[in-house]
């Protein structure tokens, strides 16, 4: 295949995610770089709603794009290159998830979890918390499907998994979120979800998507991993 450059008039609208990835892998010195244009903002959202920390995704995504930059050439096409990219990116997530588990770590002092008026921000921040606290699987889980809108078919591939063990990931990580968020929707009873109501899974997943959408605007790392606009 003839190296073709990605900046000649015209080439960027009419070359798909594969033809970048093929041409980047035979030489063109652009098309690496035209792809992750291309999908930097939503790998940046699941970087960021995984490790729940700007510094560690912004490092992961970094690695994840270094390890896709280098192993172009053994893509095989079983699946879009979106989703390729995407599995990579969660798992460069992952293994920081399990490093970091295996160090040890100070507990956190108590903190009075009295419920405030909570104002747009604060609501972000406590969703955000809340996502830490669910394991790392079901977490993964949800922000391809709530967050990211990946139909469970499509995660399951992104993350190895069989469709079912998706759809348990992110019904036992939505009730999670429904306990852990509980004050959001009874701020005057504390946050306690009465034991004759189930917990709202799609008002869970609605917090979710209502938290990125307010956090990762303007917050995407750039292809070197520096956080700035396209």
């Amino acid at each position: 295949m003839r190296a073709v450059d990605v900046a000649e008039p015209g080439a960027r609208e009419v070359r798909d995610d594969a033809w970048l990835l093929r041409a980047h892998a035979t030489g063109d010195p652009n098309a690496f770089a035209e792809l992750v244009r291309r999908h930097r903002d939503r790998l940046w959202a699941v970087a960021l709603r995984t490790l729940g920390d700007r510094e560690e995704a912004a490092d992961a995504l970094q690695d994840a794009l270094l390890s896709a930059f280098r192993a172009a050439g053994g893509f095989r096409g079983d699946s879009a290159v979106t989703t390729w990219l995407h599995r990579i990116v969660v798992n460069a997530c992952l293994d920081r998830i399990r490093r970091r588990q295996a160090r040890p770590t100070v507990p956190l002092p108590e903190t009075d979890v009295t419920p405030a008026p909570a104002t747009d921000r604060d609501t972000a921040m406590d969703v955000r918390q809340a996502l830490r606290q669910i394991p790392a699987d079901q977490r993964a889980a949800l922000v391809l499907v709530d967050v990211q809108g990946y139909g469970v078919a499509e995660a399951a591939v992104i993350l190895g998994v069989a469709e079912g063990t998706i759809k348990s990931r992110c019904a036992r990580g939505r009730a999670r979120l429904a306990v852990l968020l509980g004050h959001l929707r009874n701020p005057v009873d504390g946050g306690r979800v009465p034991s004759d109501v189930r917990p709202s899974e799609v008002r869970a997943a609605a917090e979710v998507r209502a938290e990125a959408a307010t956090d990762v605007a303007g917050d995407v790392p750039s292809a070197s991993g520096k956080e700035g606009g396209a």
